[in-house]
């Protein structure tokens, strides 16, 4: 990757990727086929894609440290699970071929968009009966939120592609809490599952460290203006968001 335009495309990948990435969540659909384009392997550019893409990720939660504030102790809980599912996911992207996900990867996206549709209709009527039985909502969701969130942080670690849609789509069934603050709380998950796959990957995996600088550059960017701009938008039109992204993740995922 020699070529002043294939550096200048994945730079602006970058960009674009960190800016969506954290406003909303799949920006890997934006830099994954564009490493694929400029010649990249696919595992190098998985690689790539996970390293380049932790300052992005970290300038995302930093920009949305205002809606963080008072989820210190579910976050610390969360990542806890984040971290071993990370782990796991980087270690099967380098032990199984790719279309043992592949198949499944647009089922999980469409899911999970159908429960970020439904989460309002859900939520409430949730909100309803623990209110005739007299119980409150678990801070941190419980243990089905804390699986539910390591189960996603594997598959984050193995490809990534939509993981944070699938983050706040878990997280809205659980809690009573604003969508600016789940999705807040998406972009530390999505920080800490990149970290570890990427720590990883510099012990047994190849990579390409000009991708990954230019990556790097664009989406620590891209973080800040798709934080900026997230944090503005209404939860209707955030949830609207939300569907259109991951409806053209869906179709790009099964057309591979």
């Amino acid at each position: 990757m020699e070529d002043l335009g294939e550096l200048l495309a994945v730079l602006a990948a970058g960009l674009g990727a960190g800016a969506v990435n954290a406003a909303v969540g799949s920006g890997t659909l934006i830099s994954f086929p564009v490493l694929l384009a400029v010649g990249l392997p696919p595992v190098t550019a998985a690689v790539a894609n996970a390293l380049g893409l932790i300052p992005g990720s970290i300038s995302a939660a930093v920009g949305y440290r205002r809606e963080l504030a008072g989820q210190r102790r579910r976050i610390l809980t969360w990542s806890a699970g984040a971290l071993v599912g990370g782990l796991t996911g980087a270690t099967l992207l380098l032990a199984l071929p790719a279309s043992a996900f592949e198949r499944i990867v647009p089922v999980l996206v469409g899911l999970a968009l159908v429960l970020v549709v439904l989460q309002p209709l859900i939520g409430r009527r949730l909100r309803e009966r623990r209110t005739r039985e007299g119980r409150t909502a678990p801070a941190d969701g419980g243990p089905p939120l804390i699986v539910g969130l390591t189960l996603a942080s594997v598959y984050g670690g193995y490809f990534s592609a939509a993981q944070g849609i699938i983050y706040v789509s878990l997280m809205g069934l659980r809690l009573d809490d604003g969508l600016q603050r789940l999705n807040a709380v998406k972009n530390v998950l999505v920080a800490v599952v990149n970290t570890v796959a990427a720590l990883f990957f510099l012990v047994v995996a190849d990579f390409d460290w000009t991708a990954v600088a230019l990556l790097a550059v664009g989406s620590a960017v891209g973080g800040q203006a798709g934080a900026a701009a997230g944090r503005r938008l209404h939860p209707a039109v955030l949830r609207g968001l939300i569907v259109v992204v991951g409806t053209a993740a869906i179709v790009q995922l099964s057309v591979r």
